[in-house]
């Protein structure tokens, strides 16, 4: 691919767009940050919270720890922490920076002031609105359709400002012009200058969150575990990248550069690949070539699906970490959709049922179904159109994933969302 052509530097785009750095479960942290934003406008300490949430919100924040807080959970901690603490220049690091005592005001504020936590009832899955109260003031932000996207401000009822809700993501670069074929092409001849500072910092963070999960007790420790019965490579891949999640589920204190708005996801697409780049001896160049071509697969799968949904995104980046080993291992681009296609069909099954410690055992899943789709392709094995879901072509196969996991599960986001509510 040329680099002067649009579709090179839309490819780049995306990258940049899409690699973001992130502390702790990017759900409470879009929380935070919109409590943030809404401070610095009403421009006071709060007296009271209110944070409006769609169901997949409410899913993804219950069960997470909010980093810097002291171990606190939920959506409250999450928007006092935004409201007392908060730096809004940082984003999706909005509250990386907390110092003892504001963890100490977060406690006290959550004891003694009034925080309501409101379902809103929106068809976009990602949707909240944050509202602070002071003094007669009062202060309203709404984030929509991805975490940073910030498309309504308001303070004492007057419109500061408003975007139209738009169906694809507003800002972000049109992310159907992704396929398999064109993002083979790009990692193989894309300048390594143009992606070298995403993918290293992607590089640096992801596996010193993983160090951190198998160094030290977090959630149900899943790396750890898969690591004491097994210490052979298709073992290790699996156990440091669900050791990344095993830590940053349990309010680890360290940035993940993320995928698709999903740090978990982020440290699917790249831990694995890294170790068997490292362990088996590849150079760095093929090592990076392959990280572009996951990063770009998994958010190719994504557009279709959607940021949240009912289908465990962990799925999309497991498929994409065995098709970047297949390139590794100078897999060409029928090897790459095969890869794909297999993977898929294997674990395509898996629910998210919210961002928890369990995270870490789906991770492990998934890769593992991408090492076994590799090993399919290697003993001229594969899955056939017709048989599920699976279509002939790569894209085909792609598409009805996406259709699966944005329409098809509708009812079953809705019913995860019952149980886990009580309702």
């Amino acid at each position: 691919m040329q680099k002067s052509s649009e579709r090179y530097k839309q490819f780049i785009q995306i990258l940049k767009e899409e690699l973001i750095p992130a502390m702790g479960c990017t759900e409470p942290i879009a929380i935070a940050y919109g409590a943030a934003r809404a401070k610095k406008i009403l421009g006071a300490k709060p007296d009271e919270i209110i944070v409006e949430t769609s169901g997949n919100l409410v899913k993804n924040v219950k069960s997470v720890t909010v980093p810097n807080t002291g171990g606190l959970k939920g959506i409250k901690a999450a928007a006092v922490a935004g409201a007392i603490a908060g730096k809004v220049e940082k984003k999706l690091e909005v509250i990386s920076e907390v110092t003892k005592e504001e963890q100490k005001q977060i406690k006290e504020y959550l004891d003694t002031h009034k925080v309501n936590v409101l379902y809103l009832d929106s068809v976009i899955p990602l949707d909240l609105i944050v509202t602070l109260k002071s003094n007669g003031h009062e202060a309203r932000v709404r984030i929509a359709q991805y975490h940073t996207n910030i498309i309504m401000e308001e303070k004492d009822g007057e419109i500061i400002f408003n975007t139209k809700l738009l169906t694809q993501e507003e800002g972000l670069t049109d992310h159907n012009i992704l396929a398999v074929e064109d993002i083979v092409k790009f990692a193989d001849t894309v300048i390594l200058d143009d992606v070298k500072d995403i993918i290293k910092r992607q590089i640096e963070d992801n596996m010193a969150i993983a160090e951190e999960g198998i160094k030290n007790s977090y959630g149900a420790n899943i790396g750890s575990t898969l690591l004491a019965n097994g210490s052979d490579l298709r073992t290790k891949l699996k156990a440091m990248a669900a050791a990344g999640s095993d830590a940053r589920m349990s309010g680890c204190e360290l940035p993940v550069v993320i995928n698709s708005g999903s740090g978990n996801q982020g440290i699917t697409v790249s831990v694995p690949v890294v170790i068997y780049a490292r362990e088996k001896g590849i150079n760095e160049e093929r090592m990076y070539r392959a990280l572009v071509l996951s990063n770009l697969l998994a958010i190719h799968q994504k557009t279709g699906i959607g940021r949240l949904s009912a289908y465990c995104g962990a799925v999309s980046a497991g498929s994409a970490a065995g098709a970047a080993i297949c390139y590794l291992e100078g897999g060409t681009y029928k090897d790459i959709a095969h890869c794909l296609v297999n993977s898929l069909a294997i674990s395509s099954g898996i629910i998210c049922d919210g961002a928890k410690p369990s995270c870490a055992a789906k991770i492990a899943m998934a890769i593992e179904s991408g090492l076994l789709s590799l090993e399919m392709l290697q003993t001229k094995n594969q899955f056939r159109d017709g048989e599920g879901i699976v279509k002939k072509g790569v894209e085909n196969t792609i598409r009805n994933v996406g259709r699966l996991g944005r329409y098809g599960m509708r009812e079953t986001d809705r019913e995860i969302m019952k149980i886990m509510t009580d309702c």
